[in-house]
């Protein structure tokens, strides 16, 4: 079985491929393709070539591997399995909002071992490898530590679902007078890169699938975050939640009694 540094090695040069190709390709308005949960919920013409290439590029090096996608579903079998997101943050890529990636996490018996997250405009590349620490340019990453909540700077989302959305309004009111302040990048991949980087100090979102945070989940962990969902849960699309120990268990118990799972 290869290391999870030769895995790694593969994810980052297949996101620097697919996010080289989005720059080259990608027109002043992208075609919307296909609408999904909703008509604000997106699918261009690039998020499927992207993961065409992906898969293509995954498929000659190891062609035994399974593979899940966010746009081709599940294929394949076997102990290693690759979570795609081929563009995280699509409505941005769409508007030309520079704040969208390139997704791939390597997972081996069902765990995460590597993950590469490409946030394309910024030329930023993340990536982790299980035990091996989070890096950035060369840079070991450290998640900021020590932050009590009320002086926490924190990432959030919103769904497509006008319902989910009123209720993440509701709990959105609720937290914010006790933090610091929200940011609201459009991307779950690159939110938690930023906490793995310290430019938030946590992240919560209802929605998040697998693909969202595979990889990016794996380098907050990496930089020294917990990571995980509510009452001793794994990430989920319930809810995803990440900060450093201490403030974790701070803003998880701010959103437990809000019930942040529910979609009305």
């Amino acid at each position: 079985m290869d290391s999870g540094v030769t895995f790694g090695r593969l994810a980052e040069e297949i996101a620097r491929e697919a996010g080289e190709m989005l720059l080259a390709k990608r027109p002043a308005r992208p075609e919307v393709l296909v609408t999904k949960s909703s008509p604000t919920d997106v699918v261009t013409a690039l998020d499927q070539a992207s993961e065409e290439l992906i898969r293509a590029r995954i498929k000659a090096a190891r062609p035994d591997d399974a593979i899940l996608g966010e746009e081709g579903g599940s294929t394949g079998g076997g102990r290693v399995r690759w979570i795609v997101d081929p563009i995280d943050g699509t409505v941005n890529f769409l508007y030309g909002v520079p704040e969208w990636a390139v997704s791939i996490a390597v997972e081996v018996d069902g765990e995460v071992i590597a993950g590469v997250v490409n946030v394309v405009p910024r030329g930023e590349i993340f990536t982790a490898v299980k035990g091996e620490g989070a890096w950035l340019a060369g840079e070991r990453l450290r998640c900021n530590t020590g932050v009590p909540l009320d002086r926490a700077l924190i990432a959030t989302g919103f769904g497509y679902e006008s319902r989910r959305r009123a209720v993440q309004a509701e709990v959105l009111a609720h937290v914010l007078p006790r933090v610091r302040d929200i940011r609201r990048g459009g991307s779950a991949a690159s939110d938690l890169c930023s906490v793995a980087a310290g430019r938030v100090d946590g992240y919560y979102e209802r929605g998040p699938q697998y693909w969202d945070y595979g990889a990016g989940g794996l380098i907050a962990a990496e930089a020294g975050a917990r990571v995980g969902g509510l009452n001793g849960k794994p990430c989920n699309p319930g809810l995803t939640l990440c900060a450093a120990p201490g403030l974790f268990e701070e803003l998880h118990d701010l959103l437990a009694p809000l019930d942040p799972e529910r979609d009305g």
